[in-house]
């Protein structure tokens, strides 16, 4: 490969320049004293030959490769996440720039030898990510150079780009609270674990802390919580009919992921009562499950895609230890309604 790749000296040749005066017109250097038709001669020479810049002789030169190692432990293989990968191919590519993407699923002995690998091909810097929002250790490898955490943070006070989780809490709540219910919104997935460890969960505090603020702003109380084992359907199902076994039956529900409200719908299904015209439901993440439901489901969903952009664009502007929060719309869909009287 490249033995018949038109070279500099060929274009130059082609346009009737010297090499330097065709790299100074290739590369946009301006005071080059050439003509505009020397100018167009250079352009069509390298178009006619297909020339194509050496990218690892300009690295020599200039110490950037325009290449960013994008890894991560089981993000590019989790159809969920994605979006995170796509956002930043999107931003790398715009920016001229190549994403090597890496998946250590956890080792820790593979995730040195790729760090080391994509070091050693001299990468402009290093985007961290995490498939779940958590606080996590950064490799000593990649920390003398530009790093960026993406959905993640560290106690290494790095760059790191979240999701806004607590204004999604607001926003979740303020859903039910302006559609009138009030004294009967009843809460499933408290976990202890989630709430308190960082490392396992940044998203259940903030959630959490989202929620109770909005309700405090609006002097309104939760009916109830239930507290889940872990966020998967199974354990809102066994919440909701536990809830609907008490006498006081809400009126509305938050979850505090889309499975959890997955197995709520089940129990309500099985308890003959209907979603949203006897208990409305919320929800985070927008799963993908979310819109199959039926009716489709409320919920605040990931920004994925402008997650992984913003990691690309702090990584190669800059971009303080300050956590870059981005807002988590609000699907909105048929699963939420006036609470019957």
């Amino acid at each position: 490969m490249g033995r018949n790749r038109a070279t500099l000296a060929d274009v130059a040749r082609r346009a009737g320049l010297s090499k330097t005066a065709a790299s100074m017109v290739l590369n946009g250097r301006e005071g080059t004293r050439l003509s505009a038709e020397a100018h167009q001669r250079v352009f069509a020479a390298a178009e006619e030959l297909g020339y194509r810049p050496n990218l690892a002789a300009r690295s020599l030169r200039t110490r950037k490769t325009a290449t960013i190692a994008f890894v991560s432990d089981i993000v590019a293989t989790t159809r969920f996440a994605g979006g995170l990968i796509r956002g930043a191919l999107d931003a790398a590519r715009e920016r001229d720039h190549v994403l090597l993407i890496t998946e250590t699923q956890g080792d820790a002995t593979f995730e040195q030898y790729a760090i080391e690998a994509m070091l050693d091909r001299q990468v402009d810097g290093v985007i961290y990510a995490a498939m779940a929002t958590r606080r996590l250790t950064v490799p000593a490898a990649i920390l003398g150079g530009p790093v960026v955490l993406l959905n993640a943070t560290s106690p290494d006070d790095l760059p790191c780009v979240l999701p806004d989780d607590e204004r999604a809490g607001r926003t979740v709540t303020t859903a039910l609270l302006d559609q009138g219910h009030r004294d009967r919104i009843a809460l499933i997935g408290r976990n202890r674990l989630k709430e308190d460890d960082a490392e396992v969960s940044l998203a259940a505090r903030a959630r959490l802390r989202g929620v109770h603020q909005a309700l405090a702003a609006a002097g309104v109380d939760l009916l109830t919580e239930c507290f889940c084992a872990e966020w998967l359907p199974e354990h809102g199902y066994a919440a909701m009919r536990t809830l609907l076994s008490r006498p006081a039956r809400p009126t509305a529900i938050i979850c505090m992921n889309d499975r959890l409200a997955f197995g709520a719908y089940q129990a309500l299904a099985e308890a003959g009562l209907t979603v949203p015209d006897d208990i409305s439901v919320v929800s985070f993440d927008d799963d993908p499950i979310a819109a199959w439901l039926r009716p489709g489901l409320s919920t605040t969903a990931l920004p994925h895609e402008q997650m992984g952009r913003r990691a690309v664009e702090i990584l190669l502007d800059g971009g303080d230890a300050e956590p870059s929060l981005v807002p988590m719309p609000l699907r909105r869909r048929r699963s939420v309604a006036t609470p019957a009287e």
